[in-house]
């Protein structure tokens, strides 16, 4: 396959701060933009290029602002506007990137446009938003949205139901409406204008709503939210009259996507966004299963590669922490976060790091529901145990993969509260802390975080790690422990061993290496020089990343 074509961004690794989360600067237990600042050299020392910013704006706060109340103004937890403008003067001043999380399906019902809308049936921005007579006295119909049983919420002022697929609190924008679009446009571009570097789109595949809303089958499969007719001619659209217009770079966030469905997202002759996330990991696969892991990555290499690319990532705020989901966080937690490293920053795609991820930070069990923050969680918690099942059963099954898994402070050393804040953090520390924190790692050599340092170096000094055709080795396609492949770019060809098990796994070498030299990049072990052997064991979680040479290049 014929390699993509070169941006800036394809060589890059993005760093997600979820700054709530991330260094409390004033002591009110919530993370906020001065801390950020505050933060920013550990950033850079890591390596990265971009830094991506959760949302920010003003907002009631209900779903961690993702419920926004107004697009140009900073929310009050995380700081004002000359804050954060000195953020972005920061940030660039280190090299860096800066990448604003928006949020353009829905907005907080406290918004302007909102509480003008639902003043009146005549109010000018009546259609702005979604809304529908009663059905039989019921719904319009019955569709769930992600966080509540119906997507409809009746207002009793004017006798209608607005539509939401997130929180009732959440009522989604009217796309159909081209003075929302203006609108929208016009925010994007106050944005641009001060100087951000691009945009994660959140909850983008869901822009465009069906005709008559029709009732689901299975109403529990919520992929009729996603995906409708009419929603890449606004993304089109979108970046002919903004996006277009600056260097910058974009990522959608698009559930219930297939790789040919992604492709009209990210296909560079289209010309709608950059990069996508797609769940067919993270909302579909539970827990590891190597071959499902493998068959993913090979359908959306094949959909992708040399016409758009894909991001690649295992947790975020909304996942639970990928070493404790898809690894083992246990006595091989070291090793496994960094062969879950090695792999995703070897796959084709751009790499995506989350806050902690790089020194090895878990999920956390919390004992009781009232220690959650997560509204997914506790709504669900609240609608399950509403039928009369177990409080305790419940409780247990949602507790996995809540979101607050990854929500938890950073953990920066083993001062009060992770040093996070001197007060009262608005969510709990990991008790684990004192063993796993940042100024533990950074005084290692051998650190989890060390070890992220030199895979981003790799792909800077390296154009084979983001521009180098994937092909797994045949003999381990089916393989459940080892996975096996090169990336190859003008005659530089490397190749990457995992053993993804607890267990030791024999590695015979086939012929056709046994002719080349082997030359060892990184490993997450220290070396055994078992290359020129017949067999090579690997061991529980072992990552090795070889350079393969043969006489000319020797």
């Amino acid at each position: 396959m014929a390699a993509p074509n070169k941006k800036w961004w394809k060589k890059s690794v993005v760093y997600q701060v979820y700054w709530r989360s991330f260094c409390d600067s004033d002591g009110d237990g919530y993370g906020d933009l001065e801390g950020v600042i505050r933060k920013l050299d550990y950033i850079r020392e890591l390596g990265v290029d971009i830094v991506w910013l959760n949302p920010v704006y003003e907002s009631p706060d209900l779903d961690n602002g993702y419920d926004i109340s107004d697009y140009e103004a900073i929310m009050r937890k995380a700081g004002t506007m000359e804050t954060w403008e000195r953020l972005l003067t920061e940030v660039h001043r280190r090299g860096m990137k800066l990448m604003m999380d928006l949020v353009v399906n829905h907005t907080s019902d406290r918004h302007p446009w909102f509480i003008e809308s639902r003043s009146s049936r005549d109010n000018p921005k009546r259609d702005w938003y979604i809304w529908k007579d009663a059905k039989d006295g019921k719904e319009p119909n019955n569709w769930r949205s992600y966080f509540s049983p119906s997507a409809w919420e009746w207002d009793e002022a004017t006798g209608q139901y607005y539509f939401h697929s997130f929180a009732p609190e959440q009522p989604d924008l009217n796309w159909r409406n081209p003075e929302v679009r203006e609108a929208i446009y016009r925010m994007m571009t106050f944005w641009l204008d001060k100087g951000v570097d691009g945009f994660r789109l959140d909850a983008i595949a869901l822009l465009a709503k069906p005709d008559d809303f029709p009732d689901a089958d299975r109403p529990e499969d919520i992929r009729y939210l996603t995906n409708n007719p009419g929603l890449h001619d606004y993304l089109r659209e979108m970046n002919e009259r903004v996006l277009s217009r600056y260097d910058v770079v974009t990522v959608g966030e698009a559930a219930f996507v297939t790789p040919e469905e992604g492709l009209k997202f990210v296909g560079e002759d289209r010309r709608e966004l950059d990069m996508l996330f797609h769940f067919e990991i993270c909302d579909e696969m539970p827990g590891w299963d190597m071959i499902r892991f493998k068959q993913i990555q090979r359908r959306w290499y094949a959909g992708l590669w040399g016409k758009g690319t894909n991001s690649q990532f295992l947790n975020n705020h909304d996942h639970t922490r990928q070493v404790t989901r898809y690894g083992n966080d246990g006595p091989y937690r070291v090793q496994s976060a960094k062969l879950l490293a090695t792999m995703l920053h070897t796959l084709p795609g751009v790499p995506y790091i989350y806050q902690g991820e790089e020194i090895g930070m878990t999920g956390v069990r919390f004992d009781s529901i009232e220690d959650y923050n997560d509204i997914a969680m506790i709504n669900r918690y609240a609608e399950e145990v509403g039928k009369g099942r177990d409080p305790m059963e419940v409780f247990r099954e949602l507790q996995a993969l809540s979101r607050d898994n990854s929500r938890t402070p950073m953990q920066w050393d083993d001062s009060p509260n992770a040093g996070f804040t001197t007060g009262t953090p608005w969510i709990r520390v990991n008790p684990n802390y004192l063993e796993i924190n940042a100024a533990k790692d950074r005084s290692s050599p051998d650190s989890v975080y060390r070890y992220y340092q030199e895979l981003i170096r790799l792909r800077k000094e390296h154009d084979v790690m983001a521009y180098g055709d994937f092909e797994e080795w045949p003999e381990w396609m089916d393989d459940e422990r080892l996975y096996v492949y090169t990336r190859s770019l003008d005659g530089v060809r490397w190749l990457i061993l995992l053993n993804h098990s607890d267990e030791p796994v024999p590695f015979e070498w086939p012929e056709r290496v046994r002719s080349l030299t082997l030359r060892l990049l990184l490993a997450n072990y220290p070396p055994r020089g078992d290359e020129s052997e017949r067999t090579a064991t690997l061991r529980p979680h072992e990552a090795r990343i070889y350079e393969l040479l043969d006489d000319a290049r020797r």
